[in-house]
């Protein structure tokens, strides 16, 4: 296909920014998928063999044969099929693949318009990818580097709030040296990812650089040291390490940016990031304040998914910590989040949410079904496979539980809700029976946020099922300060501990370590 944009059914395509819309909303799909998609829309009713496909989405490398299966058969799903029911990409047994839709090029844009890889930045957050730099000497380096920007602009388009130029544009600075601020300027974004790769031996040093797009101010950085193996394994593992690890740290960027604006120019995006800020202190006045604002987010926008979403977690987290009757909030908090999936059935944070009232009201089962979704919808998603994780626990099985735990602190090490990943660590070591392992993982967890009752609870618990009757006493001072209503009854009808045995130790540690009723 030449660089002209053509379109599809309900499909146009633009090889030239690298974009595939449909009904001229942006479609996620990777790069190599965009690739195989260019070379057989290109020739459409020509049968490509596999060896041209690879040429074209893995040119100059050996791959193995079921990478181009994966990439077709994510293209089919993305695709969908035509009025006539058939798939777009028929197969040619043994030999390789077809294009069977009707393929219209479409005219250019005149001199005026906008660039399709350029963003508009006042209408949200966006960022552009730039190539890393590769370091070492070894020119080979260069397909390495680029794979994983490939791989991270693929991983950031999955974040349906964020605007993510595309590959093609981003790459035409490849080689250039330029101030961030003005590329950040001519692609229209707010934020800017830069890094490099060096290689020393069988060692692979990757560093990774979030920049705010107009004052060039540094928001995130990392270094990543890895071992050479499997090339696409290394590729894809620091990928979902950079994506993971700047979704929270984009959050707090935005939101510290609607603190700089006057009351009166917040959209509803701007309230839904002050609410997420406020939600994750696990604070009782910060809490009320994000349902303040997560209402007027509403109210500027009713069908606005993100803002119910969240809406959800407030209530939850409010009755999951006690300073909400869960008997009030749950019903809201459900209808909450599944308006949010019903408004937009991919966004992962709406499915986070139902699995998150599934969770507290004790239906194992249903959250872990939801939870999953969430993460299916964005692999890269800590805080889903750390609530899959915690569900897993309340539910019982808390081995289980401690592996998605351990996945959720690997993606996402210094993330804001590390309080909570702990809190969770340690509930699947009480319900395992490892009472020791839970209490040092509860006593991270209060340091890092001392209001954080559920780990109160749980730390006076297994502190005194193990007899350490002075660890019990104080952390249930704490947590009866925070929530003067915490009683054996209380965790009887509202902690999510599914299994009535794990109620009964629960409430038998609390007892020993001084609860009176």
């Amino acid at each position: 296909m030449s660089q002209t944009s053509a379109s599809f059914g309900p499909f146009s395509l633009n090889p030239e920014a690298g974009t595939l819309l449909r009904g001229g909303q942006p479609v996620n799909i990777g790069y190599r998928a965009f690739l195989l998609l260019k070379a057989l829309a290109g020739r459409p009713g020509e049968i490509l063999t596999k060896a041209e496909l690879f040429e074209a989405a893995w040119p100059g490398t050996v791959v193995e044969e079921t990478n181009l299966s994966v990439q077709i058969a994510a293209l089919r799903k993305v695709l969908g099929t035509d009025d006539s029911d058939h798939d777009w990409i028929a197969t040619i047994p043994r030999v390789g693949y077809r294009f069977q839709g009707e393929v219209r090029q479409l005219a250019a844009p005149g001199p005026g318009a906008r660039r399709e890889g350029q963003v508009n930045r006042a209408a949200g957050p966006s960022i552009a990818v730039l190539p890393f730099a590769n370091l070492s000497p070894d020119p080979d380096q260069e397909y390495f580097a680029d794979g994983i920007v490939e791989d991270i602009i693929s991983g950031l388009s999955r974040l349906r709030w964020l605007a993510v130029v595309a590959r093609n544009s981003s790459f035409a600075y490849k080689g250039k040296t330029a101030d961030v601020r003005i590329i950040a300027a001519e692609l229209g974004v707010r934020y800017v990812l830069e890094g490099g790769v060096r290689r020393g031996g069988d060692r692979l040093r990757v560093t990774s650089r979030l920049v705010e797009g107009t004052t060039g101010n540094q928001v995130w950085a990392e270094q990543y040291d890895v071992t050479v193996g499997d090339v696409f394994a290394v590729q894809d593992k620091i990928a979902r390490g950079v994506v993971a690890a700047i979704e929270p740290q984009l959050y707090a960027a935005e939101n510290a940016l609607t603190q700089q604006r006057a009351p009166e120019s917040i959209d509803a995006w701007g309230y839904a990031m002050r609410a997420m800020a406020q939600i994750w202190t696990w604070d009782e006045t910060e809490n009320g304040k994000a349902r303040d604002n997560l209402g007027r987010a509403i109210a500027i926008d009713p069908e606005y998914p993100s803002a119910h979403s969240l809406l959800a977690l407030a209530y939850m987290t409010g009755a999951h910590m006690g300073w909400l009757p869960a008997d009030e909030v749950v019903p809201p908090a459900r209808e909450a989040a599944r308006r949010s999936v019903a408004a937009d059935s991919d966004d992962p944070w709406g499915h986070l949410a139902l699995g998150y009232v599934h969770m507290l009201s004790r239906q194992a089962t249903l959250a872990v079904d939801e939870l999953q979704e969430a993460i299916w919808l964005n692999p890269n998603f800590a805080i889903g496979h750390l609530l899959l994780g915690a569900a897993y626990g309340f539910g019982g099985n808390g081995d289980e539980g401690l592996k998605h735990l351990a996945l959720s602190a690997q993606l996402s090490p210094r993330d804001p809700n590390q309080a909570l990943q702990l809190s969770a660590v340690a509930l699947c070591h009480f319900v395992a029976g490892r009472y020791t392992d839970s209490i040092v993982s509860n006593r991270r967890a209060v340091h890092l946020r001392p209001r954080f009752t559920s780990a109160w609870r749980t730390l006076a618990a297994a502190a005194g099922l193990v007899g350490d009757l002075e660890t019990g006493a104080a952390a249930l001072l704490e947590a009866k300060h925070m929530q003067p209503e915490l009683s054996g009854a209380w965790v009887e009808a509202y902690l999510p501990l599914v299994r009535p045995e794990d109620r009964e130790r629960f409430i038998e540690g609390l007892r020993r370590a001084g609860l009176e009723s």
